[in-house]
């Protein structure tokens, strides 16, 4: 078996490397997380409706944290696989700090509107859109579209 810090190096994406970890999915994560996070008709639209497919705040929080364990470390530590320079690091260390203090203040099981009605959610809201813009914008895609459904994002991924 083949070690993900070892293994040899394979084609790019957008100029990033691939190796035999899927860091393109956990981009594509995180990505997802920051959009659905950073836009408000969303929130109204999806999460406070109960729309089937898109999860919750939660949900987004750990596609956001999972497999990087950005809850535990600086996204700086993936500079060159998952995020393209310090910049995009930078920006998602913000979004992500903001997003999980408001998360251990209401609970990870409260209502939407919890998270919501938080006094700080503007503030984390505009930190993930500059994340999730930047990200996008590096990636060659329209930031401006609607977030993916979960679904949508496994079949993009390739995830099961």
């Amino acid at each position: 078996m083949n070690s993900s810090r070892h293994g040899r190096r394979s084609p790019t994406m957008g100029g990033m490397p691939l190796n035999d970890m899927p860091w393109w999915r956990w981009r594509a994560n995180v990505r997802s997380a920051l959009h659905m996070l950073s836009d408000t008709r969303f929130h109204e639209e999806c999460w406070l409706a109960g729309r089937d497919g898109y999860g919750d705040v939660t949900d987004a929080v750990y596609r956001l944290v999972e497999d990087t364990w950005l809850d535990n470390w600086s996204a700086e530590k993936y500079v060159g696989t998952i995020f393209r320079d310090s910049g995009e690091a930078a920006l998602v260390d913000a979004a992500v700090l903001r997003v999980l203090r408001i998360m251990h203040q209401v609970g990870a099981d409260a209502p939407v509107s919890a998270f919501l009605n938080h006094p700080g959610w503007p503030e984390t809201v505009r930190a993930a859109r500059e994340a999730h813009v930047r990200l996008a914008v590096n990636d060659g895609e329209d930031p401006d579209g609607p977030p993916r459904t979960l679904d949508g994002l496994r079949t993009a991924t390739g995830a099961v």
